[in-house]
């Protein structure tokens, strides 16, 4: 027993160190093109200046003073906020790279080399993200010092601890849905299809384009139930609305548990969704020779 407990740490050890230096190397890889990283990075905050003018000018030509409970400053702080949730969720070109790889046969050394595909492309996720934040955190510190005027006042350490959790959530979530759709190349010669329509749902359902609580006057013919509601039982809102709306005390007490809990069940969805399609995957394509 002592023996196959021994040999059961020594594999998940070498199994750790494997990935770190999967890690290490994808950082390093990343850091080649820095420059371009840096101006690729700094030119994703252009939009929030038309972002703020677009709700002013909104605000503007209505007389209310909120939509769906939020005001203007409500709106430009939720947008900022959701800029972070996308830095983390977003996974840009994992899944058309995966089925390009499949689809070239270049996946056909995952397949004979003791490295497992989707911890290496995990791996290489984390590492664009340590790189993107080594770069945007201070353009990211100052866009919120100067916008620190349409923010309320931060969370308690509880809030706090439940929007960082949401966050890692939701990285999870984003890389594990785009990895299963890359998968569908075991199946489909093309995918860019498939990818399009999800990105397009995402960006509607997430919360990316408007706030999810402005789809709670649209009935669903469901007594008692919006679209809002049902939308919040789908996976998207976690990857751009869900983190916004803890940091703006948006959702607490029981509501902030439940959306915690069903954001770490789909997570758990869809490493299961995307560890069979690559078992199923890998077995269809061994079949026809690679």
């Amino acid at each position: 027993m002592s023996g196959t407990g021994a040999g059961r740490s020594g594999g998940a050890s070498a199994a750790l160190r494997a990935w770190g230096t999967m890690l290490a190397i994808a950082i390093e890889e990343r850091l080649v093109y820095r420059g371009d990283f840096a101006l690729g990075t700094l030119m994703r905050f252009l939009p929030i200046v038309t972002q703020v003018f677009l709700w002013t000018a909104v605000f503007s030509a209505t007389s209310r003073g909120d939509l769906a409970g939020y005001s203007r400053d409500d709106i430009v702080a939720y947008y900022l906020l959701t800029m972070v949730s996308r830095a983390f969720s977003s996974m840009p070109g994992l899944a058309t790279g995966i089925a390009r790889s499949i689809r070239d046969g270049s996946i056909k050394k995952f397949l004979v080399q003791p490295v497992d595909y989707i911890a290496f492309l995990l791996a290489t996720r984390v590492a664009h993200k340590l790189v993107y934040y080594a770069v945007a955190i201070v353009p990211f510190a100052a866009v919120f010092f100067l916008c620190r005027g349409f923010f309320p006042p931060p969370p308690n350490a509880a809030g706090m601890a439940a929007f960082l959790v949401s966050l890692l959530l939701s990285f999870l979530l984003g890389f594990f849905m785009e990895a299963t759709l890359g998968m569908l190349g075991f199946w489909f010669m093309e995918v860019s299809s498939v990818v399009f329509g999800y990105m397009l749902v995402q960006y509607l359902l997430s919360g990316h384009m408007f706030p999810i609580d402005m789809l709670a006057e649209i009935p669903t013919g469901i007594p008692g139930t919006s679209l809002a509601d049902l939308v919040a039982w789908l996976p998207f809102q976690f990857t751009a609305y869900g983190p916004a709306a803890i940091w703006l005390g948006n959702i607490h007490g029981a509501g902030l548990a439940r959306m915690l809990l069903v954001e770490a069940a789909w997570v758990v969805v869809m490493i299961v969704a995307c560890r069979l399609a690559w078992a199923r995957g890998t077995r269809r394509y061994s079949a026809f020779g690679g």
